[in-house]
């Protein structure tokens, strides 16, 4: 018996168009998200991990590490299925900024808009520059910025 397999594949260089909008699924960071985070990165800052010292600290409680809220978004975007088997590289992060803190049950959301493509026939690929607007489930912007990304050109 033979078996056919399909691997599903984002969008080609080609298809990216300024102006397009693309929303990722939700998630919700959890205690365990940051303490993991905090494990892997070695960022074990009290007001991240110290549940006591953050009651008098600016917040008043625990906030997620920034790096934590950026990884998260680059995974949600990724879940949007956009770029699977299509990316070549991440190549840059423009202008991010941290605007507000990510609270333990906060779930986030990307918001991606299309700016800018640049055709590369070099590599195989294009440029494209994405505009990445990450919200928590209040709509309140958390961070945002840039991201440019070789995304490969249709096969012939």
């Amino acid at each position: 018996m033979t078996s056919t397999f399909s691997t599903p594949h984002g969008m080609y260089f080609e298809e990216f168009q300024p102006g397009q909008h693309i929303v990722s699924p939700g998630r919700t960071i959890t205690e365990s998200d940051i303490v993991t985070f905090a494990g892997l990165s070695g960022d074990f800052n009290q007001m991240h991990v110290d549940a006591e010292y953050s009651k008098t600290a600016a917040f008043g409680q625990r906030v997620a590490h920034g790096l934590l809220g950026l990884s998260v978004a680059s995974g949600l975007a990724v879940q949007t299925g956009v770029l699977t088997g299509t990316v070549i590289a991440f190549r840059e992060i423009d202008e991010w900024k941290f605007i507000k803190p990510i609270y333990i049950g906060d779930t986030l959301h990307v918001e991606m808009d299309v700016i800018e493509t640049k055709e590369m026939r070099r590599i195989g690929g294009g440029l494209v520059t994405i505009e990445l607007n990450v919200k928590k489930q209040t709509d309140e912007t958390v961070m945002k910025g840039n991201w440019k990304c070789l995304v490969a050109l249709r096969p012939v």
